[in-house]
């Protein structure tokens, strides 16, 4: 009896120990990184020309307490390296102050970081001429700022912060990001096996090129990432740095866009870009443009991030509105996490003024 006693006990211990090290495992380990929804903290370490004092106050621990009050889990940081690094590939102390300053602070409100590249002084999503994808030289400057941003960052728990390679990547042929995000991959996992890292797309992180991204084989720490900007005609309504912004007419939505009538007497140049953009959209079409990166997901069996999306203010009131909960119950409808792009600025939650929109944010986060 004392012997069946013994088995039982030894079984239950056995049991007990398991469960225990399947909960480390998944505090500390391959999947402790979890999201659902982000913000993105745009124009403070990336995209900007702020420094010094102007910079230090633009994002701040108040701003993250905000942030997790309002019942996100997550930021997204875009970083620049020339904001991050000195043209001799020198770290710019106070910069990387802020960064570390950010995971800690968002670490005290148990929000998780994504640090995300976002401009190389090779690589910049809206320039004609980009260096990285002609120029070994530019490859191997990429390499060397994650060794840095590795070394830097490698000691911050993997449940807390995830790397993205590079925000929307350009190249004329897929297969030189995907090289690129092969020998990324392994010049991290060098000094870290499990950190999460999150991977786009080419061609701007597009779903529409989703099938043609290759995946490190047999990587289980991987994020894959797209980003959603449909119909641009909507999203980039006005939009001075875009060809369809140059529309200023009426738009609508859901339905179609822009009317018939309303292109009638533009400029040919002008009525061409609407024509090529314009179409029919509500919340259905635009969730049918997420098959391709769920079809991939599914594939490898790994988790979706829409690391961006967002409408400018410039849009009708109601429309905006609309497309953020149309696009957000997509998202969540697929367990995609995201990220809505920004926190600050044109497209932001909070704006110029320093006012948060409460109608965008109950569009976004519903209490």
């Amino acid at each position: 009896m004392k012997k069946i006693n013994s088995i039982r006990y030894t079984s239950l211990f056995a049991v007990a120990l398991f469960l225990i090290c399947a909960a480390d495992a998944l505090c500390a380990g391959d999947s402790a990184f979890h999201i659902s929804r982000g913000v993105n903290i745009s124009h403070w370490l990336s995209q900007s020309q702020r420094r010094g004092q102007q910079r230090q106050t633009f994002f701040t621990k108040k701003d993250v307490a905000y942030i997790a009050g309002l019942g996100y889990d997550h930021i997204r940081l875009p970083i620049d390296e020339e904001q991050m690094w000195d043209e001799s590939g020198n770290k710019e102390n106070e910069a990387f102050t802020l960064l570390n300053n950010a995971i800690k602070w968002s670490d005290s409100q148990r929000l998780k970081v994504v640090v995300d590249l976002h401009i190389l002084r090779s690589h910049h999503f809206n320039a004609e001429d980009k260096p990285l994808w002609t120029d070994p030289k530019a490859q191997e400057k990429f390499l060397l700022l994650w060794r840095d941003l590795s070394s830097e960052l490698k000691k911050y728990p993997v449940d807390l912060v995830a790397y993205e390679l590079m925000n929307e990547p350009v190249a004329d042929d897929p297969e030189d990001w995907n090289k690129l995000v092969e020998k990324a991959v392994k010049e991290i996992r060098k000094q870290e096996p499990e950190r999460k890292i999150v991977i786009g797309s080419n061609k701007w992180q597009s779903v529409s090129t989703f099938d043609q991204l290759r995946i490190p084989r047999g990587d289980r720490n991987i994020i894959l990432s797209f980003h959603f900007y449909t119909p641009m005609l909507i999203t980039h309504y006005k939009a001075s740095w875009t060809g369809v912004g140059r529309y200023e007419g009426p738009v609508n939505y859901p339905g179609q866009i822009v009317a018939p009538k309303d292109i009638e007497g533009l400029p040919p140049d002008i009525a061409e870009i609407v024509k090529r953009n314009n179409g029919v959209y509500n919340r259905e079409i635009l969730d049918k443009l997420l098959e391709k990166p769920l079809a991939v997901a599914k594939k490898y069996d790994l988790p979706l991030y829409c690391g961006e999306w967002g409408c400018l203010s410039t849009v009708p009131r109601k429309a905006r509105l609309q497309w953020y909960s149309d696009i957000r119950h997509n998202l969540e409808k697929h367990n995609i996490a995201w990220a809505n792009w920004d926190y600050k600025g044109g497209f932001g939650i909070v704006g110029q003024a320093g006012r948060p929109d409460e109608e965008m944010i109950r569009a976004l986060i519903p209490k």
